[in-house]
């Protein structure tokens, strides 16, 4: 009996130990299929996540390229207004100029009609005629003063005439120079516009396309995490039909060791009744009832099976930032304003190149300043429009020889008396390059920096 209650556990085993050994290979299997989904989903945020960092990256050199784009349009708008200014002097000049040549030719065709009457008059026996006309000498003598006196305005008003009409011309001349500076740094300036335009056309569209990407990976990542969920629904469903696989087994185990144990009880109830039936035939003096306790032993075969499940490591992609942060370190030296203007001026007729920085084979007008600076250990930054923040602001009233005069897209070194030295893309060399200005404040001032002192 003990054996046909082990088989029938048996069989039960192993009908159960078939169908738990298919779950755990399906379930295996789809192990393996989420932890290849999870490592695509944490790959696919990582790229995410860099994409991102990218584009912000683009984000703010868009926004910074924005700021200088906007402060080379007021550059420009200014320049313009220097521009008309300039212009509205020269017609001035030119005005003033036409005035004085009417006013010396007037004065240079009395002289000669003065000149003329008198030698019309006499030639040159004048003088002779005169004396004896007149008889009284005092009378000669002060007539041919008042000539003298004639003949000294009339030079002196000429020579005035001419060095006004020299000193107007000469005037003009400054004026189309200096002119020709400002619409030069404004050719300078348009095109240091429209590379700014392109190039920012350029990285709204990187930025552009970064979107794209990003939803694209995220529309990748949403589909490998519906894929993960449905694996976890599949392994839940697995482990619930295990659970209810097991439930069943010890219900049927239980179920086995119950009726075997019924039909135990039965045998052995029959085999007391029939023990009892033969003790009744003794003798009836001598007979006594003997009853005869027949133990046995059951055995209960528990068939325990254990659970087993698959812990899962979801391992995550973990990206720690390193923030490097760099300080910009500029070295000092020690110099004096008049060593820097001195050296400055050995460069004066070199040429003009825009984005240079060689005083001899050429520089604009902040790589020439930078480059003075840097002879005598001065570091200063590559832009007029950062060199505006150097040093110490000072009133051009105070400026001194060697600080830097800063215009809108311009900069030079102040020489004194009202003179600057700097690198200005104009005449009078055919290309521009390196010369000394007579007028500081030929266009309108933004700020004086001071470096040295």
């Amino acid at each position: 009996m003990k054996k046909k209650f082990l088989a029938l556990s048996l069989a039960i085993l192993i009908g159960s130990s078939q169908i738990l050994t298919a779950s755990a290979a399906r379930e295996d299997e789809i192990n393996q299929s989420k932890q290849q989904a999870q490592s695509e989903l944490d790959a696919t945020y990582a790229k995410i996540e860099n994409m991102e960092a990218q584009q912000q990256a683009l984000l703010s050199e868009i926004d910074e390229k924005e700021q200088e784009l906007v402060q080379i349009m007021a550059a420009i708008d200014l320049l313009n207004n220097d521009i008309a200014n300039k212009e509205v002097e020269i017609e001035k000049t030119k005005e003033d100029l036409a005035e004085a040549e009417a006013e010396r030719d007037k004065q240079y065709e009395a002289m000669k009609t003065r000149i003329q009457y008198l030698y019309e008059n006499g030639g040159s026996d004048a003088w002779a005629q005169m004396l004896l006309e007149d008889g009284d000498l005092s009378n000669f003598l002060s007539k041919a003063e008042n000539t003298q006196q004639l003949y000294q305005y009339d030079k002196e008003s000429r020579e005035n005439f001419i060095n006004i009409v020299n000193q107007t011309q000469e005037l003009e001349n400054q004026l189309e120079t200096e002119k020709g500076d400002l619409e030069g740094m404004k050719q300078e300036s348009e095109t240091q516009k429209q590379q700014l335009e392109d190039l920012l056309a350029q990285k709204k569209a990187e930025s552009s396309d970064y979107d794209t990407q990003i939803a694209n990976a995220q529309s990748m990542a949403a589909e490998y995490t519906e894929m993960i969920q449905e694996y976890n629904a599949e392994l839940q469903r697995i482990e619930e039909e295990r659970q209810a696989e097991e439930a069943r087994k010890k219900a049927e185990a239980e179920a086995a060791q119950k009726r075997a144990e019924e039909e135990a009880r039965r045998q052995s109830e029959a085999q007391q009744e029939e023990e009892e039936s033969s003790s009744s035939n003794s003798t009836a003096a001598g007979s006594s009832n003997t009853s005869r306790d027949e133990g046995y032993t059951n055995t209960n075969t528990d068939t325990s099976s254990s659970d087993t499940s698959d812990d899962e490591d979801d391992s995550y992609y973990e990206e720690e930032e390193q923030e490097e942060e760099s300080t910009g370190s500029s070295s000092q030296g020690s110099a004096t304003g008049s060593a820097i203007v001195n050296y400055a001026l050995q460069f004066v007729g070199n040429p003009y190149v825009w984005g240079g920085t060689s005083l001899t084979n050429g520089a604009d007008c902040s790589g020439f300043v930078q480059q003075v600076y840097a002879h005598f250990g001065y570091s200063l930054p590559r832009t007029s429009s950062e060199q505006r923040s150097v040093g110490r602001a000072v009133s051009y009233s105070e400026a001194q020889p060697g600080d830097i005069i800063c215009y809108s897209g311009h900069v030079a070194i102040y020489m004194g008396n009202g003179q600057i030295v700097h690198a200005s893309n104009s005449a009078p060399y055919p290309q521009g390059g390196i010369k000394v200005s007579p007028n500081a404040a030929y266009q309108t001032i933004l700020s004086v920096r001071r470096v040295v002192g």
